[in-house]
């Protein structure tokens, strides 16, 4: 186990400064080579992703969502549905790992003050990286919280540990979850190198190995009132697009790593497989069984790429207009696009060594961290909830609950 490691809050470059969609678009076309090349030896290693992560959020792409009044490119949450999933095809630990920036940056633009906007936003076009520290282990349920706020002169003090903590190691900036007094939860922006605040790399998850998700401790942190933003309130007072937001990216990196799947499988297949006896081709790419099988992995995976771009942009709907029913048609969006990008990751990285062979399973390849990628990620929250919401939608005008990041 070791600490936040001191490269974090070393001098980094100015990120770039987006000014549209397509460039968003084209910029993670351009990085995701790059990061594809070694992404395979990073999980066989377990080594953490600094140099990748910096060059990510150099590039701009960590700033994209920033209201363009306070100077971002305010790209639709359908085009960060599509960044994230074409980083996570080449990586899914980096399209992860700013899952919950994005989170955070969209609480605070639904509950935040304006000067706590003007502040944050810029650190984020600046290139400054907001980890997490949400969840805990051991609570009742997900949506319980142990960890403390309490009032300390012209600030708060914080204390408890954190788990699941993606993003955490690579950040300046640990957004806390935390309790007042009366059980209100409340965010607490508190910076990287707060006495007392202590990231631990204890991440030891089969998939995902590189996303750097361990503890972070708080004991008596403090932090002023200014940094400090209503969470619960994004749920609870008024339907916002928070937890729909958090959803989608989720989704998108599913289906980065489903695209990631059945391209090596093709790869595979192609170049090394050879045909099984029976079948009576010369070639493992013209056995009927496998081309049946490839038919309907590539029909699921168009399939969930569309729920994906629609879920995207109910989810623009309802942040232009936010209300009960346009919030909910957002959720409900998201949940199919959810429960098919769960069931195409799974399809895809379990399809891949079936449909390779057995050479595929050399560890050599590493073939089989696709499958643990995306068993690891899409236990994220169960997707077999996703269905209930869906059909209790449809069937019963029941709107679904408002969540925040699971």
């Amino acid at each position: 186990m070791s600490a936040l490691p001191d490269s974090v809050s070393s001098v980094r470059r100015v990120a770039t400064r987006i000014e549209s969609d397509q460039q968003a678009l084209d910029i993670a076309h351009a990085l995701a080579p790059a990061f594809a090349e070694g992404a395979a030896e990073r999980d066989r290693d377990r080594r953490l992703p600094f140099d990748e992560i910096e060059a990510y959020s150099a590039s701009g792409l960590w700033g994209i969502t920033v209201p363009r009044e306070f100077g971002g490119a305010q790209v639709s949450f359908a085009t960060l549905a599509e960044v994230t999933a074409i980083i996570s095809a080449a990586d899914p630990a980096l399209g992860q790992i700013p899952q919950n920036h994005f989170f955070m940056l969209d609480v605070l633009r639904v509950n935040g003050t304006r000067e706590q906007q003007a502040f944050y936003f810029e650190r984020a076009l600046a290139g400054d990286r907001f980890g997490n520290a949400l969840s805990e282990r051991g609570t009742k349920t997900v949506r319980d919280y142990r960890t403390t706020l309490t009032p300390d002169g012209a600030g708060f003090r914080l204390n408890g540990t954190k788990f699941y903590s993606t993003g955490a190691l690579f950040a300046q900036w640990i957004p806390v979850v935390a309790k007042a007094a009366d059980d209100t939860l409340y965010v607490a922006f508190t910076a990287a190198d707060t006495p007392g605040l202590t990231v631990i790399d204890d991440w030891s998850s089969f998939g995902q190995r590189t996303t750097g998700s361990g503890s972070t401790v708080l004991d008596d942190v403090y932090v002023d009132a200014a940094a400090v933003v209503p969470y619960s309130a994004a749920f609870d007072a008024r339907p916002t697009t928070v937890g729909p937001l958090g959803q989608l990216i989720h989704a998108a990196v599913d289906l980065g790593i489903a695209r990631a799947a059945l391209a090596d499988a093709r790869r595979f297949v192609r170049e090394r497989s050879r045909p099984w006896v029976d079948s009576g081709v010369e070639r493992a790419s013209d056995d009927p069984l496998t081309l049946e099988l490839f038919g309907k992995l590539a029909l699921q995976l168009d399939a969930a790429d569309a729920l994906l771009e629609r879920a995207g942009r109910s989810v623009d709907a309802a942040a232009a207009q936010s209300d009960e029913r346009t919030v909910a048609a957002a959720s409900i969006a998201v949940a199919k696009a959810r429960a098919a990008t769960t069931e195409i990751a799974l399809q895809a990285s379990t399809r891949l060594l079936e449909l390779a062979g057995t050479q595929s399973t050399l560890r050599e390849h590493n073939l089989d961290r696709h499958w643990r990628n995306a068993r690891t990620h899409t236990l994220h929250d169960p997707v077999r909830w996703k269905y209930i919401a869906v059909g209790n939608y449809y069937l019963n005008d029941v709107l679904p609950p408002r969540h925040g990041a699971l």
